[in-house]
């Protein structure tokens, strides 16, 4: 894999072995990006952080912190390993927990971008759900949800921007309370 744009573009770095996690692709995470815009000096919470991709094209997009969570041991192995290699250490947390677990023990904690992107296997809806409770008031949350899938409902977010890609869809909110 490879950071698309900012100042560490061009760089790979590394994906988890296995099928635990679905790395999202070079079009779709630019997709992203570039709906985003400028982020610079933003805090980013990447949920499922599977190979920490989007934790790193942010900073090196310029946000200026990002939290990235994942359960899975061998993904929060390579995005530690990821992050050190990129040399992005100090801006980049790299958290071993279940993403709801983490919420509970961090309820008051928020970011100007809460990105979701669920196994699209164990979409999760109640943890989708919940972690809207991280986003900044007018933040943005992002959800990367399987395509041709019914969203969740999710009362406190306007929903802004929907892109299907086949497989994939992004969807954006925001915060308006």
């Amino acid at each position: 894999m490879r950071v698309i744009s900012g100042r560490l573009g061009g760089r790979t770095f590394q994906a988890p072995a296995g099928h635990r996690t679905h790395p999202m692709g070079e079009r779709v995470r630019g997709a992203l990006f570039n709906t985003l815009g400028d982020i610079e000096g933003l805090l980013v919470l990447d949920a499922f952080a599977g190979s920490g991709a989007l934790s790193i094209e942010s900073i090196s997009r310029g946000a200026s912190h990002a939290i990235a969570v994942d359960i899975d041991k061998n993904a929060h192995g390579t995005i530690t390993e990821n992050v050190k290699a990129l040399g992005i250490s100090k801006q980049v947390k790299v958290v071993r927990a279940n993403a709801s677990g983490w919420s509970d023990n961090n309820q008051d904690t928020l970011f100007d971008i809460v990105i979701a992107a669920p196994p699209y296997d164990n979409l999760q809806h109640a943890l989708v759900a919940k972690l809207t409770r991280h986003v900044t008031p007018q933040g943005l949350y992002v959800l990367d949800w399987p395509g041709r899938t019914d969203l969740p409902l999710l009362p406190e977010l306007t929903l802004l921007k929907q892109y299907d890609y086949g497989d994939a869809q992004l969807v954006f909110y925001r915060k308006v309370s």
